[in-house]
């Protein structure tokens, strides 16, 4: 159809709105319609030139006939990302929010894709959302449907609003949760696709709903919500849906030391580590990745930590070494470094676990995954940091770990490279002899005269540095290499450093490679 067929159809429904006359106006719809069929993108274009979107909300009447075109008309432009801003500008949401009232199935239908494709990624108008009563309307329309085409049409718009903070606390307000427990309940052991469907919907949409901390808190009810209990019945579940979604909730209620505290009491970790062994042989990554997340969240809290390891959580999270999934490799990780940070014990256990050690070094090397690398190193590094250990030392240098703690030092983050230098003086102080060659082979001495030389090395790093440098003294090959390449200028340099500690090793630092020259 031509454009200028439009512009004459636009022309007329703005005629024929401002006299009401509703034939002349039905047929304008329908060229509009069918324009937006042929080439949405122009025809939208042209309604958003033409001025025709601020005529709509009187057209949107819910006793008028044209409702439901003119419905499907603003579902049609709302595909474009163009058209979300100027359709919450037009005041298009109040009417619409109020035909979700309406007993006609199709003003139903093409209301609620109206409201999701305007809603669809775009912050302002979810942010208008937030000012209507919309979720309200939602959950009680929810609560009336039985159809499961009815179910789905509401769970389209309400995902995308529930990404809004503001709105995730108005729904479970509005009662949303017990929906959702509800529509799980009825389609857990379904065997129709359509169950299957909601069942999940429900279940990612309670997981979305955990995002947000208020509302996540409002449900958590200090460990002793209903819905914090239905939500960990989850876990032992059969359905895989169902474990992921319990998995995933537990680690979002884990966001704050309180509740994890609680959750550890209320013996949730046996629960996770009942799921991660049934998902061992046949495992679906998706639920270990979920159940490594939540322990990894539980073990943030010190006081958590002992309870975890006694329960086991470091043995059954080494049966997942062998795992080639860089999102479980990467959780799996994260977890063990929390566990051990603080508890020299576990650190000595793991630390001297050759096995462990030797895929930590394997995934030093990960180039493809810097998430990984970057966390192997770590856990590398903490290993020896809390073990202090000197079999610890050893069981990293047999397996060819040192040189990924040289590399570590040239990380482009701080933490890290402190992490790294820690590391390497407890193996200088632990077992100068053993590292000798590898602190060579790594050039650990040129690493750290790169570190004192540049200006924009923070002040920690240069006193980690230094330290380092007194450390290698005592090895014949190093201490050559330190003569080598003139450390005295630099070290002096630093003595005038406007950080106290960094100035006050500089002078101790000066002495030593003076009093060994």
């Amino acid at each position: 159809m031509a454009q200028d067929n439009l512009s004459e159809a636009l022309k007329k429904l703005k005629l024929a709105s401002a006299d009401s006359a509703t034939d002349s106006v039905e047929s304008c719809l329908d060229c509009l319609l069918k324009a937006l069929a042929h080439n949405n993108a122009n025809a939208s274009e042209k309604v958003q030139e033409m001025g025709v979107l601020s005529l709509l909300p009187t057209l949107l009447a819910p006793q008028s006939s044209c409702t439901p075109k003119v419905a499907n008309i603003i579902a049609e432009v709302a595909k474009n990302e163009f058209m979300r801003s100027p359709c919450v500008e037009a005041g298009l949401i109040p009417p619409l929010v109020q035909l979700l009232h309406s007993k006609d199935q199709e003003v139903l239908l093409q209301t609620g894709r109206a409201l999701g494709n305007i809603c669809y990624d775009s912050q302002s108008s979810k942010e208008q959302f937030a000012s209507t009563n919309i979720a309200e309307e939602l959950v009680r329309l929810f609560q009336k449907q039985a159809e499961h085409e009815k179910k789905e049409m509401i769970f389209e718009v309400l995902a995308p609003l529930a990404e809004n903070d503001v709105i995730k606390l108005q729904l479970v307000e509005a009662g949303l949760v017990e929906c959702l427990l509800d529509v799980v309940t009825h389609t857990v052991n379904g065997e129709r696709d359509e169950d299957v469907a909601q069942l999940k919907t429900a279940s990612d949409l309670m997981v979305l709903l955990l995002l947000g901390d208020e509302s996540m808190q409002k449900l958590f009810d200090a460990g002793k919500g209903s819905v914090f209990e239905r939500v960990l019945s989850w876990v032992p579940s059969h359905n895989h849906q169902l474990q992921l979604a319990g998995a995933l909730a537990i680690a979002n209620f884990a966001r704050n030391d309180g509740n994890c505290i609680q959750m550890v009491e209320s013996g949730i970790v046996q629960k996770l580590l009942e799921l991660l062994d049934r998902h061992v042989e046949e495992g679906n990554v998706t639920v270990q990745h979920a159940a490594l997340s939540a322990l990894r969240n539980l073990a943030i809290p010190v006081v958590n930590k002992a309870k975890m390891l006694s329960a086991g959580v470091s043995d059954t999270v080494l049966k997942f070494l062998p795992s080639e999934m860089p999102p479980v490799q990467f959780k799996l990780l994260g977890t063990l470094r929390m566990l051990i940070d603080t508890q020299a014990d576990a650190a000595d256990q793991l630390g001297t676990n050759s096995k462990l050690v030797e895929r930590l070094v394997e995934w030093c090397e990960a180039k493809d995954h810097a998430g990984v690398m970057g966390e192997s190193n770590r856990l590398l590094s903490a290993l020896i940091r809390h073990s202090k250990s000197k079999d610890v030392v050893k069981t990293v240098i047999q397996g060819a770990g040192v040189k990924h703690l040289v590399v570590m030092a040239m990380s482009e983050h701080m933490i890290m490279q402190n992490e790294a230098l820690v590391a390497l003086g407890l193996i200088a102080g632990l077992d100068l002899v053993g590292a000798e060659k590898d602190f060579v082979g790594a050039g650990l001495v040129q690493v750290l005269h790169k570190l004192l030389s540049d200006e924009r090395t923070a002040p920690e790093i240069k006193y980690n540095s230094m330290i380092l440098i007194c450390a290698v003294m005592g090895s014949e090959p190093l201490h050559k290499e330190v003569q080598g390449l003139a450390f005295i200028d630099v070290v002096s340099k630093l003595r005038s450093h406007e950080n106290k500690t960094v100035s006050h090793q500089a002078s101790l630092t000066e002495q030593r490679l003076t009093a060994q020259s």
